[in-house]
C-alpha cells in the first residue's frame, strides 16, 4: 500500500462543511455533552440587502460567537448590541451558561468589554513577526 498524498488547495467551502461535519460525529459519539449546534441571526433592509449579521455555535455549554457583521452605513443605530443580545438568548434558550469570542479589531474589543466580555486572553505579535501590531483578543462572558 502507497502513502497517502496530502493534497494543498484554497479552502475549499463543501470541503470544510465535510471536514467539520465528519469531526462532529466523531466528538458526538464518544462525547455526546458536546451537542454541538450552528445558528445565524440576521437583519434585512426594506430592500432585503442584508445589514448586520451573527454566526454562532453551541458546545459544552458554551455559545461561541464565530462573527459579528453591521455595514459600516449602519454602525452606531444598536444593530451589533442587539444581536449580540439575542444571540446570548438563544444561547442560554440552547443551555449555554457562557459566551465567547474573538477579534482582532481594537474598536471590536472595546464594544464587546461594554456588552460584558472580559478578556481571558491575548496573541500579540513581536517586533519583527510579519504584521508586527497585530492582536487577537479572546473574550468570555457568564450567561448564567
Amino acid at each position: 500500500m502507497s502513502a497517502p498524498r496530502i493534497v494543498l488547495a484554497e479552502a475549499e467551502p463543501a470541503l470544510v462543511d465535510e471536514l467539520e461535519r465528519e469531526l462532529l460525529a466523531a466528538i458526538r459519539s464518544s462525547q455526546p455533552q458536546a451537542l454541538n449546534s450552528s445558528f445565524t441571526l440576521s437583519i434585512r433592509d426594506e430592500s432585503g440587502v442584508l445589514i448586520a449579521g451573527l454566526a454562532a455555535s453551541t458546545a459544552y455549554g458554551w455559545l461561541l460567537v464565530k462573527l459579528l457583521w453591521v455595514a459600516d452605513s449602519q454602525r452606531g443605530r444598536g444593530l451589533g448590541r442587539a444581536l449580540m443580545a439575542e444571540g446570548e438568548a438563544e444561547g442560554l434558550r440552547r443551555g449555554c451558561h457562557g459566551a465567547w469570542l474573538d477579534t482582532s479589531m481594537p474598536d471590536a474589543a472595546g464594544f464587546y468589554e461594554r456588552m460584558g466580555y472580559e478578556a481571558f486572553g491575548r496573541l500579540e505579535n513581536r517586533e519583527g513577526d510579519v504584521v508586527p501590531a497585530h492582536r487577537r483578543w479572546f473574550m468570555r462572558k457568564r450567561l448564567k
